[in-house]
């Protein structure tokens, strides 16, 4: 766990069921449960409990503070410091927010493998699911159930997509998680930010880094991008360091030393 959770439900209530009954063809009675105000499919008449997460470092307050307020965040820096983990929490326990004018989570991040696999076999779908796995995961643990980020994608609350196909779209009461900035380009950075539409937030998280972009103009994008952001009203950065890594204390330590070597 990156964060320290409790069993605290924050979903709202889906409709109160009503039991009724009904005879079949057949003759037999059967029993079927009907949601008052909508007829809905199974998958959605399911309970997704959303863990209720609390901030450990001064950085993680900072963030939860700072989009409770209305940012747009920036979170960057180490790795294990729970920026992905964070960014998904905020971003479903609003959608969770009746009151609030966003209806679904966008994933988005650029499928740069630190080496090259070779040839994929399957549909796009297929190709890019491995990239959704650290998702499938903040999910599991989040929903305490490992179908949780497939059910939140049945239900359309959320979504996956890379960097290859966001060209001509404009997102409508989306919430976007822009993850492993590190390996996008400025150009990318770019068409991403400028698909926001009407009721729309934005959430960035990497580390630079982290880059495995092979060509040093490429890597710099991301170095430029911070610099517009942090010109920009409506936007909070928020620099995580060593204090901040919780994944464990082996990461943290590995951290150290190798910063003790100047190996940054």
């Amino acid at each position: 766990m990156l964060l320290e959770t409790n069993s605290k439900i924050l979903n709202g209530h889906i409709g109160e069921a009503q039991l009724i009954r009904f005879n079949k063809r057949d003759k037999r009675k059967k029993t079927q449960y009907v949601d008052k105000e909508h007829d809905v499919s199974p998958i959605q008449k399911q309970h997704l409990n959303l863990k209720s997460i609390k901030p450990i470092t001064e950085n993680q307050k900072l963030a939860f503070q700072e989009w409770k307020a209305g940012q747009n965040l920036l979170l960057h820096g180490l790795a294990g410091t729970g920026k992905s983990f964070i960014s998904l929490y905020l971003a479903l326990k609003e959608i969770y927010n009746p009151e609030s004018n966003c209806k679904r989570i966008l994933i988005v991040r650029n499928v740069v493998p630190t080496r090259d696999m070779g040839f994929l076999p399957g549909s796009i779908k297929d190709k890019t699911k491995v990239y959704e796995m650290p998702y499938q995961s903040i999910c599991s643990d989040l929903f305490g159930r490992g179908d949780a980020y497939e059910m939140l994608k049945a239900k359309h609350l959320l979504d996956f997509t890379t960097t290859s196909f966001i060209r001509g779209s404009t997102f409508q009461d989306t919430i976007v998680i822009v993850d492993e900035i590190n390996n996008l380009t400025f150009h990318e950075l770019d068409s991403v930010i400028t698909r926001l539409g009407n009721n729309c937030k934005i959430m960035l998280c990497g580390d630079y880094r982290q880059s495995d972009l092979l060509y040093q103009n490429d890597r710099a994008g991301l170095s430029t991008f911070i610099e517009v952001l942090d010109t920009m009203n409506g936007f909070y950065h928020v620099e995580f360091g060593i204090d901040d890594i919780v994944r464990s204390g082996l990461v943290k330590a590995y951290i150290i030393a190798k910063y003790n070597l100047g190996l940054n």
